[in-house]
């Protein structure tokens, strides 16, 4: 009966007057996660800095975000008064629009360029202002798609990673040994471009401990987005000691699987490429391996530094990351695990 009912209102409801779908619900569905999306982990951003570069950056954009706001509410409060206070009032004082415009179009826009000017210069020349000469510097090169990392006064390199002391300048040398790359850590210096021919200079300085993303913030190719690399901000003692073992031999097999992986390292085609402080092991075209156990991953921040992703790169590096420099290596199903086992006690 109930069902009967319903089909015979269906054919008495005109063609014309069909229920037409609410717009409301899946407006909020789509607000709701256009908000969720914000949410998602911690990326790093440049309105939360962590170093005095990046907090003038920072106070910059809020104070242009303040002005474009208070801007926003005087035309919205205009227009109101426009369509509201003055419907149907055609009479206008003699030169009350020419003192408008002069003042509200002229003056006040003004007042505010020469400040924000004025702001600009000032923090551009803070931001321009290196450390002095005993400060720590760094020395990065900008690969497709990596980066290189050496310090003045160590013998040894490490990759896609940057230790700096918390609290102090710390200066960044600058060169690309390919296309263009830019050197970008969000939360602590504004992006500094890396272009062939030239050595840059910039600092970092964290007030903080702790680990910032950076990224390179110039397309330099298929793998562009796989090119982050991380700073750490460590107490200068902690600092110091990274510092002395960057300098000093890798760490030596303790296990027999370990033994075994760095006989298949060096006997097999790894060698070639890569590089691990104290052994026969020279290899100048790939990254420097001698403390890969603990970076922070793995293709400068394609995947993370586990056994697992670990064996599938060293197999066939091109499915993990495809267009890198680095070919399938022939390595042995059998030797495999005694080579993730020696590479992950690297560190």
């Amino acid at each position: 009966m109930d069902t009967t009912a319903g089909m015979t209102l269906s054919a008495a409801r005109p063609a014309g007057r069909r229920r037409r779908p609410r717009p409301l619900p899946a407006l909020t569905t789509l607000c709701g996660v256009a908000l969720l999306a914000g949410c998602a982990g911690n990326p790093p951003s440049a309105l939360n800095p962590a170093g005095t570069g990046a907090a003038r950056v920072a106070n910059l954009w809020w104070l242009l975000f303040w002005i474009s706001t208070a801007v926003f509410a005087e035309v919205m409060v205009l227009l109101l008064w426009a369509l509201v206070f003055r419907r149907g009032n055609a009479r206008v004082r003699h030169g009350q629009p020419l003192r408008f415009v002069t003042i509200a179009g002229v003056g006040l826009p003004f007042v505010i360029l020469v400040a924000v000017y004025g702001v600009g210069l000032r923090d551009l020349a803070a931001l321009g202002d290196h450390p002095g000469r005993d400060a720590p510097t760094v020395e990065v090169t900008g690969h497709k798609w990596w980066w290189e990392v050496r310090y003045q006064g160590a013998s040894g390199a490490t990759a896609n990673e940057i230790h700096i002391p918390v609290g102090e300048r710390v200066k960044v040398r600058l060169r690309t040994d390919d296309v263009l790359h830019s050197f970008w850590v969000p939360q602590l210096m504004p992006k500094t471009d890396l272009i062939a021919g030239e050595t840059r200079e910039t600092w970092l300085r964290a007030e903080r401990a702790g680990r910032y993303r950076g990224q390179c913030a110039e397309y330099c190719g298929t793998q562009h987005a796989h090119m982050a690399f991380l700073v750490v901000a460590e107490p200068r003692t902690d600092f110091d000691a990274w510092l002395t073992r960057l300098s000093a031999p890798a760490r030596q097999p303790r296990t027999e699987a370990e033994r075994r992986g760095q006989q298949a390292f060096l006997q097999g085609t790894c060698a070639a490429c890569h590089a691990v402080r104290g052994t026969g092991a020279q290899g100048q075209a790939g990254p420097d391996l001698s403390n890969v156990g603990t970076r922070w991953s793995l293709g400068a921040g394609a995947v993370p530094n586990d056994a697992g992703h670990l064996g599938g790169w060293i197999a066939n590096p091109q499915t993990v990351k495809p267009g890198n420099a680095m070919p399938p290596q022939p390595v042995d199903a059998a030797q495999l695990p005694d080579l993730i086992a020696y590479l992950r006690s690297l560190d």
